[in-house]
């Protein structure tokens, strides 16, 4: 017809369109940037809510899409389920995460909601198909130690047990503690297995905290365990009011695992059995699951940081200095549930301080994996504003109970070679504590020579408590940090002197002192002005009686002692130098195993170079103790008893 092409043009027209095609490359390159690499390996439902590029490509392989998915899940999950043309690895792991994406998309429709029992099961499903993966495949994790898929499934388990427990822990309280199985979203929950204690005899947290996300301003570090399990901290329930001296921390890490029960991935697959486990990471550093010892991760700071942040230390220890409310007596604070088997080792902070003053040490020994399985710490806090004398004899019968406490026979590891650390007044306590005093203290005390020969007597009982004592024999090594052994011009100055005028004392304390004034001026005197009660700013003026007879007090020849000084102004000849408050020639103690110089204000020991000095020290202790514990391997037996000496 006129006007259309004939046959022959439109076939060779098609036949020049095949050619042309067959003359094209099917296969084209490109090149990515190491930014784009790392993202498009890296990314998952997790990192950027986009299924990972390894389920991608398996849902290629069975003729699957995302939106496919998306719109029939029951059909796409069976067709990975069932399909001979993956691998259990592939399938496995592109389940998990499927799971978890539909359980994030739920929670992400409620709103902010409670999670619902659909999103729990999502949550559970992803949590089995990644714990199948991980032990019910032909190779077992170490096979894979390498490989990014491992580590995604890995990050899939761990946030949907986070996301379930968390769940079971809102809701499984109610049920008391008289039950053995109850049923969740469509599943058997098992009664946890734990080993988690909060103190006063409490196993059952109050609040569970994620401790993934959280960051600590303040803290220079987040020491971490990556390994098996969801990481929380446990919190118990509040001490109530006691005489107790000693207080047992109620914030502790807990490590949370769920067991899917079977012998094999048919079983495992088709159960609706679910156990937790919750495991206290300072006593279990792996758990066994399949026959096979897997380690589980941990986060040994979010504990301590959640106490620091609301202790409300920063406010009592300004009330406490100056007599207003607040802490009245020495407490010894434990810093992880008391372990008869780890050395102890004691903190004193100094004036107006308190625990916060070891925020960043802390934090450093219990993020060494060698120092946190060998020792534990125990943090003295005491009122500031009392004298040297009563905050000794405080704080030596606080320890002392605590101690009896925990291990009344005194042959606990715990109970024998303590180290002391000391800071500031805190040192000047703890050399106090492994001093003998003798007689050499009586000196500061204004009797009148008139005085009886009972009413000497009567004097000398009153005082002798606060006078006269002898070195810790638990103590065999101490640390003195910018200590003012023999005192400090700064407590002369004016506004030194202002503040110690704010102060009040104890009431206790002044009663104290009247009973003392009574004795120095004897039973048949007329009654005369009190005696004048120093308080602690008063005690550390290098013109103070008391210091200055204290500072020449023998420290105990069974222990070792280091200390660290603070040099404020770069350059000065270090015997000229001070720290911006005590002068070197107070803090330096001849005898002293080492001594280590820090560039530095007072603070000195929140300072890196401090910090690694005191776990030097600490190592160095434990290795001549046998006691010094590996990472990850059984616990060596330690020679620490009270019959070791220097």
């Amino acid at each position: 017809m006129k006007g259309r092409p004939s046959n022959w043009i439109i076939r060779a027209a098609a036949l020049l369109a095949l050619l042309l095609a067959a003359g094209c490359d099917m296969v084209g390159v490109k090149h990515v940037t190491p930014k784009q690499y790392a993202t498009q390996r890296r990314s998952d439902v997790l990192s950027n809510q986009q299924l990972s590029d390894s389920t991608i490509q398996t849902l290629n392989v069975v003729a699957l899409s995302r939106d496919a998915c998306a719109a029939n899940f029951p059909r796409c999950s069976n067709t990975l389920l069932y399909s001979d043309g993956l691998d259990d690895e592939r399938r496995l792991s592109a389940l998990a995460e499927l799971w978890l994406a539909y359980a994030l998309q739920t929670e992400r429709q409620s709103k902010g909601e409670a999670t619902n029992d659909q999103a729990l099961n999502e949550y559970l499903q992803s949590a089995r198909y990644a714990y199948a993966y991980l032990f019910f495949t032909a190779r077992d994790p170490g096979e894979r130690a390498f490989e990014m898929r491992q580590s995604q499934v890995l990050d899939f388990y761990n946030y949907a047990v986070q996301q379930a427990v968390r769940e079971f822990f809102q809701r499984l309280p109610a049920l008391g503690t008289g039950w053995n199985s109850v049923p969740i979203a469509g599943w058997h929950v098992l009664r946890p297995n734990t080993d988690v204690y909060m103190g006063s005899s409490n196993y059952i947290p109050k609040e569970l905290i994620p401790a993934e996300g959280l960051r600590f301003r303040g803290l220079r570090n987040i020491y971490r365990r990556d390994g098996f399990g969801s990481q929380f901290v446990a919190i118990g329930a509040a001490p109530g009011d006691s005489d107790d001296a000693w207080r047992e921390p109620n914030y502790v890490p807990l490590t949370a695992v769920l067991e899917f029960p079977g012998t094999s991935l048919e079983s495992v697959l088709a159960t609706t059995d679910v156990r937790v486990y919750a495991k206290n990471p300072y006593l279990d550093s792996t758990i066994t699951l399949d026959g096979q010892s897997i380690p589980l991760a941990a986060n040994f700071t979010a504990p301590y940081g959640i106490w620091l942040a609301r202790s409300g230390f920063a406010r009592q220890s300004i009330r406490s200095l100056l007599g207003r409310g607040g802490l009245t007596k020495a407490q010894v604070l434990l810093m992880q549930p008391y372990d008869p088997d780890r050395l102890t080792v004691i903190m004193l902070h100094g004036l107006a301080s308190s625990p916060e003053a070891w925020i960043n040490v802390v934090n450093e020994v219990m993020g060494d994996a060698q120092l946190r399985r060998t020792y534990q710490v125990w943090e003295v806090y005491y009122p500031t504003n009392a004298p040297v004398a009563a905050n000794l004899l405080q704080i030596r019968r606080a320890i002392d109970d605590t101690l009896h406490h925990f291990d009344p026979s005194g042959h606990a590891i715990a109970s024998n070679h303590i180290v002391l650390i000391g800071h500031s007044m805190g040192g000047v306590i703890a050399r106090l504590l492994v001093s003998s005093s003798d007689d050499k203290l009586w000196s500061v005390v204004p009797a009148r020579r008139d005085l009886s020969a009972a009413d000497k007597q009567k004097l000398r009982q009153r005082l002798a408590p606060y006078l006269q004592f002898k070195p810790m024999p638990q103590v065999t090594r101490a640390v003195f940090l910018a200590a003012p052994h023999r005192g400090t011009p700064v407590a002369r100055w004016k506004l030194a002197r202002w503040i110690g005028d704010l102060i009040r004392l104890p009431i206790t304390l002044l009663e104290e002192g009247k009973n003392i004034t009574d004795a120095m001026q004897g039973k048949n005197a007329t009654p005369g002005k009190p005696v004048h009660l120093p308080n602690s700013i008063d005690n550390l003026s290098d013109t103070d009686p008391f210091i200055k007879a204290s500072s020449t007090l023998p420290i105990s020849p069974n222990v070792h002692y280091h200390t660290i000084v603070g040099v404020h102004k770069p350059g000065t000849p270090l015997a000229d130098s001070d720290d911006g408050v005590v002068p070197y020639t107070s803090a330096h103690l001849a005898g002293a195993d080492s001594e280590l110089a820090v560039p530095s204000w007072h603070d000195v020991q929140e300072t890196p170079q401090a910090i690694i000095e005191l776990r030097r020290i600490l190592r160095l202790h434990a290795a001549d103790l046998h006691c010094l514990q590996p990472e990850g391997l059984q616990r060596v037996p330690c020679a620490a008893s009270p019959d070791a000496s220097r």
